[in-house]
């Protein structure tokens, strides 16, 4: 079985269009298609029900922590409770996301993708004391190429990975935290002591800092250098013309008050002295006018940068944000399910049409070697998780040539290890009994 570190599990497929490209495969026989076009419907209202489940404790323990609600609640929950709702909602959420395929970003990488120049060239700071939580996943990661400039003329090309689907999860700490940093509570774009939960599409990488609410934005060296070098080559000659003559400097503008001929009794220079400083007072004023242009154009260009960034957080946020909060648990509980559910069908396709019967390792590797060579598609096919799904979905059937009652699940394994899909017709019935069996009421 191949083990591959540069390819992910996810299948880029609707399982509508994985259902067709199996049938187009053309190893079914055409009785067979209808059987197993149900037994893919029947497959998926299976586990749509299953997770409609996870979707119900996701929501119950994500409820007090909830910034968007609406509703009151019947009882306050107690600190050990809170806690215990908040562990559980992690983890059940985990859960569902690695289901959907999703991975979990280390906190490894995330200081790499931090570190990383982003394009705007801003200093970014996200202080992450101010949570209690951080869980970030993504999938999709692929890398893109861009051309930039570099020093203003050259072009340089620049290769970064973009995450199609970045979900991030944050809980900030409580009041106390942030009264404790002198912080105006009411100033905050966030609730202390809330959830924040969010869905974001094609984030690159290095830009993840936009997706956190408390990011601060200031200079890069670049930018005081060059704000603060020419300002200092352009101080020194001023400087230097102007301190030999500080004390006539002085004396004129004593002059504006007293008038020339007091000023120059009081120093002690002739008019021609005081006449011959109005050249270089003219410069230095000039210079220093110059300088001051300078400066503001400097900080100008800072502040377009910093609008920019913040421009482009706003983008972010508005055309890249696919859900907030209980919205996600929609999305990923219905990407979970689609992922679970193709998986499956493609382990059970497989089975039910090769030759031979086919180990763990060896129906790995030929579904992704299906997937590459037919729809040029590489996948890291999750097989382990595939074979245990179709392992543990056991019911009762009838068997068609004893016509006595069985108990099996839609896949089984011999002793060496061999893999063997149950046929269409008796996977079918075998659905329908875990099905009518998801409820014991009657019991």
């Amino acid at each position: 079985m191949a083990i591959y570190t540069d390819r992910e599990s996810f299948i880029p497929y609707r399982r509508a269009d994985l259902v067709e490209l199996c049938i187009e495969d053309g190893k079914l026989p055409a009785a067979n298609i209808t059987q197993f076009r149900q037994f893919c419907e029947i497959l998926a209202a299976y586990y749509h029900f299953k997770l409609h489940h996870a979707l119900e404790n996701l929501k119950d323990n994500f409820a007090p922590f909830d910034p968007d609600t609406d509703t009151k609640p019947r009882l306050i929950p107690g600190e050990k409770q809170l806690q215990h709702m908040h562990g559980q909602l992690t983890q059940q959420l985990s859960g569902v996301l690695e289901q959907a395929n999703y991975e979990r970003l280390s906190e490894a990488d995330l200081k790499m993708a931090f570190e990383q120049a982003s394009l705007i060239p801003l200093n970014t700071n996200v202080d992450f004391d101010d949570f209690e939580e951080m869980l970030i996943y993504y999938r999709g990661a692929h890398p893109i190429t861009i051309t930039m400039k570099q020093f203003f003329i050259r072009k340089v090309e620049r290769t970064f990975d973009v995450f199609e689907r970045v979900v991030l999860l944050l809980k900030f700490k409580d009041e106390a935290y942030f009264k404790a940093k002198k912080v105006k509570l009411e100033k905050l774009p966030f609730t202390p002591g809330k959830i924040y939960l969010s869905l974001y599409k094609s984030i690159p990488k290095f830009d993840l800092e936009l997706l956190f609410p408390n990011v601060q934005v200031s200079m890069t060296m670049k930018d005081r250098l060059m704000l603060g070098v020419p300002a200092i080559g352009a101080a020194i000659p001023i400087l230097l013309k102007v301190v030999p003559s500080l004390g006539l400097l002085i004396g004129l503008i004593m002059l504006l008050v007293w008038g020339q001929s007091a000023i120059t009794s009081w120093l002690h220079v002739t008019d021609e002295q005081v006449n011959n400083f109005y050249p270089i007072l003219t410069a230095t004023l000039t210079a220093v006018i110059a300088l001051g242009g300078f400066g503001f154009k400097q900080y100008t260009n800072y502040k377009n940068k910093r609008i920019q960034f913040l421009k482009e957080v706003t983008d972010t946020l508005f055309f890249r944000n696919l859900d907030n909060n209980s919205g996600v648990f929609h999305r990923v509980i219905d990407s979970a399910e689609e992922e679970t559910t193709k998986e499956m069908i493609l382990a059970y396709y497989h089975l039910l049409t090769h030759p031979q019967p086919m180990t763990q390792s060896e129906l790995d590797d030929f579904i992704e070697a299906w997937l590459e060579k037919k729809f040029d598609t590489k996948i890291d096919f999750d097989v382990a998780k595939s074979l245990q799904n179709l392992t543990t979905l056991q019911g009762q059937y009838i068997d068609i040539q004893t016509q006595i009652s069985q108990v099996s699940s839609l896949v089984t394994q011999d002793k060496n290890h061999y893999c063997h899909a149950l046929p269409l017709a008796e996977a079918k019935t075998v659905i329908d009994y875990a099905w009518d069996n998801l409820f014991q009421y009657n019991v």
